[in-house]
């Protein structure tokens, strides 16, 4: 017995489909991070991810905690937004991630770090600090009187 036409079309439809899922082309998200001076130490969210320059994919956009560390150098702390292109705002983003080319996106961070105080400055202003505490230590209330 022969199939009715529309039995054999839907049989094409749904081939058809099962093929555009198989051939779709995919979305990849990357995120560049750069500093001033390069080899800086990343964290995103609490979370070690390298030395800048440095490349890497995401997978979600929003507000990112960053920690930059180098020696040598102020640490920085600060939030970046990733903010979503719109072709990946739902329910574009399905359209997208369903067509048969790639689509990239670049996010790019870049930080300037400052250099810290010479490091002979600091441990001469700790020692003074020191010795500061030290003497208000002596002459306290607490410590002149024998504790029972």
């Amino acid at each position: 017995m022969k199939l009715p036409r529309r039995a054999s079309i839907g049989t094409k439809t749904g081939l058809g489909l099962l093929g555009a899922f198989l051939l779709a082309g995919c979305v990849e998200q990357t995120l560049k991070i750069d500093t001033d001076p390069p080899g800086a130490l990343v964290y995103l969210n609490d979370q070690e991810v390298g030395r800048t320059p440095l490349e890497r994919d995401f997978t979600w956009y929003g507000d990112y905690q960053v920690e930059i560390r180098k020696d040598g150098y102020e640490t920085l702390r600060t939030h970046q937004w990733l903010v979503a292109p719109t072709w990946n705002w739902v329910p574009i983003d399905l359209l997208a991630n369903l067509m048969p080319w790639h689509i990239q996106d670049t996010q790019k961070m870049a930080f300037k770090l400052t250099p810290t105080t010479r490091q002979s400055d600091r441990e001469d202003f700790l020692l003074a600090r020191a010795e500061e505490l030290r003497s208000q230590l002596q002459s306290s209330a607490s410590t002149t009187q024998p504790s029972t």
